[in-house]
């Protein structure tokens, strides 16, 4: 192979080609540390190429890309950290680990020195502006400073008590950071060591003199008490940031052990120490919300209005029976809402009234539990209709005789007073408002909740009031009525006066007594009669009140007349029984109620109810229909009932579509109950003589309208026959009759293919698959059977991927077919 030029030449012009490029890049190199220096001393171009140097390319976190420089201050962070962590793993293996190779002089001397250079240092790093590395040595000297300390108990006070020598260094170290810190201001951590430091002290000192938890609550109180002082005059921020979660700390541990102390008392002596460091910590968050921040003011009102209820409450608690110590937190809590008036500031007013509902509402979710036994009690009568009254009066009701009654007594009456006063602030609301001052009160939308709370709660209390007082179980059925009779009457007060959240409350009281109630009354025959009579002439004058109310829910209006119609039929099930008939004949007083509420919907019309009354009427039917499965005379007897009533139905012409079909469905159904019943094998010579005329007249129809449906003129007349010559031929054992309709239903199949009827099609194809099915269903248990057991899953298999695979396909083929059936009539 020839080189031109030859490789000797070749070599030299490349030699000469790298030395002019590389000479060429170190002048560049020169000019771009200028241009560098230039723009560092002039400041930013206004414009030009981009500032800075250009990022030399190479793989980053982010991948292959200008790779970006870590920032210096990072980076200088990064050392200091590990430098100090270093130190300090150094620091603490000598102490531990090398310290007994040293004589005393020695270990005075490394310890003094390396603390005192640590401690020194921050202030030359200071003077050359190296703050960073002085705030790295400060925390390095801490540790050693805590090391020194440690030092010093081992090897010169090892029999001085360890609790009282803590506490004493760590009330020297919080003044020796606090001195260095103020001495040098610009350092950061030794102001907020010092605090950290404070929060010992007072603690140990107690351990070590054996104090009782009211000690300890004490000094942690006045440790907080510290802390808030720090916390409201220092100037650093992070000198207030470390002393208010100290704060938090110390006062809310300080708080709960004196909480701890005061409801575990024995009597009220032994409360009143307790009580009193309570009030002190209430005073101190008093005193300190006055300067604080608002939202630390409402905390600190907050704080402060708990303790005073806890500690005023708390000397009472400890002599009244059990159960009631809740009425005195309550009755207390209540005096405490006179506090807002008092010169509190806005915000720490504020929060002593929500430290008032908040004591309410422990209150209330305390006495809650009796109630939600009384409540889910009456469920066991289920299981016991008719049995009689049951033992134990109201508490036997509610299947809670073996409860702690003398320990729930007191629920009612919390219950009822929490009602009281909210009832009472819902009607004085404005009084209320203006009483209160230059406090802030809620708005309109509290006044609706405490309405509505006052509604809730009061019909819990009196629920609950005939089980706490032991009374008979007459005395509560009785009162659950009467609440679902005043529930009602507050649901009309309060549409009239706008009220619309306690209306709605009402409402569901109204709903629950009911059901309370109608479980209740399962116990006797005549209690039933009685309760679910009323009940439904509560519903009904629920449903016509709230129908006259203007601004009331249609939906509101259907759910009160539903609940009347459904009340209706335990009655009318239950007249069977008192009359000593059994459950298939008790059905046939049940389609009274449908027959009414087909009255009532012909006579409402278009009104929004009529449609739910009529839904819940046709329930009723089929509650009538499943009592009478058990006898097919009387099946046959209660569909023929329901049938009149969907045929009296479909005269109106807003229902005659659906009621039609259905009445001719019931209609069909109970002569195939029938005919089954009487034993007829030959159905056909009953149906034959409805089918014929019935296929004619609907010919006639045709013929005048030829947009009728196919459904509406040959649907019913075919189904007479088909569908019982399909029960009969599946329970034939010859072949003579599925032979027979199988020809019958391939003839009306290509009738309908061919005249183009949707009804003839679908029915005579329905008939003939399922007759084929019949026929050949032994045929193919027969080969199942034969076939290895792999055979099935293997065919399954296939035939799922054979569908995947043309599923396109097949779901175009499902639409065209749709679409047929679609443009037939």
């Amino acid at each position: 192979m020839e080189h031109v030029p030859p490789p000797a030449e070749e070599l030299a012009l490349l030699d000469s080609e790298l030395a002019r490029l590389d000479a060429r890049r170190a002048q560049l190199l020169t000019r771009r540390a200028w241009l560098l220096r230039a723009l560092e001393a002039t400041g930013p171009a206004p414009w030009g190429p981009p500032q800075g140097p250009v990022a030399p390319w190479g793989p980053g976190s982010g991948g292959f890309g200008p790779a970006r420089p870590a920032s210096k201050r990072s980076v200088q962070n990064m050392l200091l950290v590990l430098g100090g962590l270093l130190l300090a793993v150094a620091a603490l293996a000598f102490t531990l680990v090398s310290w007994g190779d040293l004589g005393i002089g020695g270990r005075s001397a490394v310890l003094t020195a390396v603390t005192a250079g640590a401690l020194a240092a921050p202030v030359t790093l200071l003077r050359r502006g190296l703050a960073a590395t002085a705030e790295a040595l400060v925390a390095v000297a801490s540790l050693l400073m805590a090391l020194d300390a440690y030092a010093l108990y081992v090897a010169a006070l090892p029999g001085t008590n360890g609790a009282a020598y803590a506490g004493t260094a760590a009330a020297v170290l919080a003044l020796l950071w606090a001195a260095y810190g103020l001495l040098l201001g610009k350092l950061r951590l030794p102001l907020p060591l010092a605090v950290v430091s404070a929060q010992l002290p007072l603690v140990l000192w107690v351990w070590a003199a054996d104090g009782g938890a009211l000690w300890f609550s004490a000094a942690l109180l006045v440790t907080a008490a510290l802390d808030g002082v720090v916390a409201l005059t220092a100037g650093r921020t992070s000198v207030r940031v470390v002393a208010c979660v100290a704060l938090c700390a110390t006062g809310g541990a300080g708080l709960l052990v004196a909480l701890v102390e005061s409801l575990t008392a024995a009597g009220p002596a032994g409360a009143v120490v307790p009580g009193a460091l309570l009030l002190a910590g209430a005073a101190l968050a008093l005193a300190g919300a006055r300067r604080a921040p608002m939202a630390f003011a409402t905390a600190g009102g907050l704080v402060a209005g708990l303790a005073a209820v806890a500690a005023v409450g708390g000397v009472p608690a400890p002599a009244v029976p059990s159960g009631w110590p809740v009425l005195v937190y309550l009755l207390c809590a209540g005096a405490l809402m006179t506090a807002v008036r008092a010169p509190l500031g806005v915000a720490a007013a504020r929060g002593v009234g929500w430290a008032s509902a908040v004591v309410a509402a422990g209150a209330v979710l305390v006495s809650l539990t009796p109630v939600t036994v009384v409540a889910a009690g009456p469920v066991t009568r289920l299981g016991a209709v008719w049995s009689g009254a049951p033992r134990g009066g109201a508490r036997g009701a509610a299947g809670a005789t073996d409860l702690p009654w003398d320990a729930m007594v007191s629920a009612p009456v919390v219950l009822l007073l929490v009602a009281v006063a909210l009832g009472a602030a819902y009607r004085w609301w404005e009084g209320l408002v203006r009483w209160a001052g230059p406090v802030p009160a809620p708005g309109p939308a509290w006044r609706g909740a405490a309405g509505s709370a006052a509604v809730a709660l009061g019909w819990a209390g009196l629920m609950v009031l005939p089980a706490a007082l032991d009374l008979s179980f007459a005395a509560a059925q009785a009162g659950q009525l009467v609440l679902a009779v005043a529930a009602f009457g507050l649901v009309v007060a309060g549409l009239r006066a706008g009220a619309r959240g306690v209306a709605v409350t009402a409402g569901v009281v109204v709903a629950a007594g009911a059901v309370g109630a109608a479980l209740l009354s399962l116990a006797t025959e005549a209690a039933t009669y009685t309760a679910f009579g009323l009940l439904v002439m509560v519903f009904v004058a629920l449903a016509v009140a709230l129908d006259r109310q203007a601004g009331a829910s249609p939906v509101a209006v259907s759910a009160a007349a539903c609940a009347a119609v459904v009340c209706a039929v335990v009655p009318m099930a239950a007249l069977g029984a008192s009359l000593g008939l059994a459950v298939y004949e008790a059905a046939v007083p049940v389609p009274a109620v449908t027959a009414v509420t087909v009255l009532v919907g012909a006579r409402l019309k278009g009104h929004p109810v009529a449609v739910p009354v009529e839904v819940t009427g046709a329930a009723a039917g089929v509650v009538a229909v499943a009592m009478a499965v058990a006898d097919a005379r009387f099946l046959a007897l209660v569909l023929a009932l329901c049938g009149v009533l969907a045929a009296g139905t479909a005269l109106r012409p807003e229902r005659r579509v659906v009621a039609g079909y259905l009445a001719t469905a019931l209609f069909v159904s109970a002569a195939w109950v029938r005919l089954a019943v009487s034993g007829v094998s030959a159905p056909e010579a009953y149906t034959l003589p409805v089918t014929v005329p019935a296929l004619v007249v609907g010919v006639l129809r045709r013929r005048r309208d030829p947009s009728a449906s196919s459904w509406t003129a040959y649907g019913a007349g075919l189904a007479v026959t088909l569908v019982p010559s399909l029960g009969a031929a599946w329970t034939d054992p010859h072949w003579t009759r599925p032979l027979l309709l199988g020809v019958a239903a391939l003839g009306v199949t290509l009738a309908g293919a061919r005249l183009r009827l949707q009804a003839l099609l679908v029915l005579g194809g329905a008939v003939l698959a399922l007759d084929a099915l019949h026929e050949l269903a032994p045929y193919v248990v027969q080969v199942a059977g034969a076939l290895p057991r792999w055979v099935v899953p293997a065919l399954a298999g296939v035939l799922l991927l054979a569908v995947g695979a043309t599923y396109e396909k097949r779901l175009r083929d499902a639409r065209r077919l749709k679409e047929a059936l679609g443009r037939m009539r």
